[in-house]
């Protein structure tokens, strides 16, 4: 081999390294319809418009080819001002900075307040509380770096008693209110809520549970013209379905499904957001691999629409994704 062939070669294995594990260092991509990533595996979207750009959170699948479980040790974070050129930034949190978790970088959704970032995470607990909890980590940036906003969870197994299992506590989702209340949102088997001290990092009152029809996990709470939006993953395998209220405290009425199975992944998991007068749907598929899908899977986006009274139309996926936003 050449000296020249060699040197390239080692940059593309530096390169392949860094797309599948931590990233050391900003980087920018295009994106081209959906997938929209495709130089790593990513997970459970959650996205957040602030100051003119889109910031899209990630888990991050890195389980070895074969292996058909979760592997996941970190979050991701991108920006974009035009749905299609994206910026990486260095990894911004994994679960090494919670002292007290042991694995399992689940879902997550971050939220700005008084000029701080909240990101609230799934985790595996340690041995003092045994399975699934919310952890809350913070930052002056949005793009971080966070750091445990507590030193302790959350939400752990032990508070919540609505199911048995001990990964019911996961898929945190977060809104402020128009009064300044903020909510909490999450959970599998069931679906809780809580509301959140204006510190962000306490629950301020009790644990409800909310009935709602054939609920599995990754809840999404947003609210548009007086109507508050509660879509979760259904079923499984999971389609996306969602419930409407005029009160975020409910009743909240089943309206049906937004979107159907994911390609080959048996999970799925939404994001809503509105941008530059457009709203977008925000989830992940199984699409870069053959087998395996649920757990190497891709983020991709589509445009989501309203009807006249305010339900939501089913979401096309498609592989084109959604054009720029022109300038």
């Amino acid at each position: 081999m050449r000296f020249k062939d060699l040197v390239l070669f080692f940059v593309a294995l530096l390169t392949c390294s860094l797309s599948f594990g931590q990233r050391l260092h900003d980087t920018t991509f295009r994106s081209n319809g959906n997938p929209v990533i495709t130089h790593e595996f990513t997970g459970d979207p959650a996205a957040m418009v602030y100051d003119g750009k889109v910031y899209l959170y990630t888990g991050h699948d890195e389980a070895p080819k074969g292996r058909n479980s979760y592997v996941m040790n970190n979050w991701t974070c991108f920006s974009t001002t035009d749905m299609v050129n994206w910026t990486e930034y260095k990894t911004p949190l994994s679960v090494k900075d919670f002292a007290w978790a042991k694995g399992d970088a689940w879902a997550s959704q971050v939220i700005p307040r008084n000029g701080k970032f909240y990101w609230y995470v799934a985790v595996e607990h340690d041995a003092t509380h045994k399975g699934k909890a919310i952890a809350v980590a913070v930052s002056d940036s949005p793009t971080g770096p966070f750091k445990d906003a507590r030193g302790s969870a959350l939400v752990t197994n032990d508070m919540t008693t609505a199911k048995t299992h001990s990964w019911d506590d996961i898929d945190p989702t977060v809104i402020i209110d128009d009064d300044g209340q903020a909510y909490l949102f999450w959970g599998n088997g069931i679906c809780y809520y809580a509301k959140l001290k204006s510190n962000m990092i306490e629950l301020d009152g009790s644990i409800t549970p909310i009935i709602l029809p054939h609920y599995e996990e990754a809840p999404w709470i947003h609210k548009r013209k007086g109507w508050y939006y509660l879509s979760y993953a259904s079923g499984f395998p999971e389609k996306i379905a969602y419930a409407m209220s005029r009160n975020i405290n409910g009743p909240w009425q089943y309206k049906g499904i937004i979107n159907e199975l994911a390609g080959n992944s048996n999970t799925n998991h939404e994001a809503i957001i509105d941008y530059k007068g457009k709203t977008y749907f925000i989830y992940h598929n199984g699409a870069l691999v053959p087998d395996a899908g649920s757990f190497h899977r891709s983020v991709c986006i589509d445009y989501l629409y309203y009807n006249p009274d305010g339900t939501i139309k089913r979401v096309i996926m498609t592989s084109e994704g959604v054009n720029a936003i022109k300038k």
